[in-house]
């Protein structure tokens, strides 16, 4: 079961993170940034071989930066979007880490690292990396993503109406992400919020008519209406 919470949300946020992929402030790593942006573009048409040896590239430029105590906070910020596009969640903490000890308040590694922790199963450090996030920036580039984490964080912990309030805070920001939706029907119903339920699942089927899990969940809960 973990393992399919994993897959799917692994699947969602790699499939669609071009929609709140990073931007390039100034002075940032351009070559790195360039082979990170081309491995991205590739992973989302699933032409993952490809996209690897981007990363790769990107990392060594990083790496060799870093080397030469040439890095930048920067450098870090591309160095820790790549590892987390190869899934390698240990080495976004490690690297996290280090440039956090640079600079304590840099938000693009915090909610990176955010991310990581959840990856490898550690919610309450994942929760409190997001958590940072939101109070500083809770408009911030990465905001929509944070919130959905948090409330990600909050369903897995059966703390439905907590992660209720975070799934809609995220909507508000990007509302629309049909499994965002389908996420808020799922956690209204488990709180026996039926009619909230009913409207998110609704919603979820109007960005994604083809969407089984929010049709099963719609037609679950309008039975349960009916047996009240």
């Amino acid at each position: 079961m973990r393992f399919y919470r994993f897959a799917i949300t692994l699947l969602f946020i790699f499939t669609c993170f071009s929609v709140f992929s990073q931007t390039a402030p100034a002075g940032m790593p351009q070559e790195a940034l360039q082979n990170y942006r081309i491995g991205r573009d590739l992973e989302a048409e699933s032409r993952m071989e490809e996209a690897d040896r981007y990363y790769a590239e990107a990392v060594r430029i990083c790496m060799d930066e870093i080397s030469r105590n040439a890095a930048t906070m920067d450098t870090y910020a591309a160095l820790t979007w790549t590892l987390r596009r190869q899934r390698k969640f240990a080495e976004v903490i490690s690297w996290g880490e280090r440039a956090l000890q640079i600079n304590a308040n840099d938000y693009r590694i915090i909610e990176t690292m955010g991310e990581a922790y959840f990856y490898l199963n550690d919610y309450p450090r994942s929760l409190n990396f997001m958590q940072r996030y939101v109070n500083f920036l809770p408009r911030g580039e990465q905001a929509p993503m944070a919130y959905f984490f948090i409330g990600e964080i909050f369903r897995l912990q059966g703390r439905f109406r907590h992660a209720d309030i975070a799934y809609t805070t995220a909507l508000q920001l990007a509302p629309h992400i049909s499994l965002w939706w389908y996420r808020l029907g799922a956690v209204r119903e488990a709180a026996g919020d039926y009619v909230p339920a009913i409207q998110a699942y609704e919603q979820a089927l109007r960005i994604n008519p083809n969407y089984p899990e929010a049709s099963q969940g719609l037609e679950r809960v309008r039975s349960s209406r009916n047996e009240i």
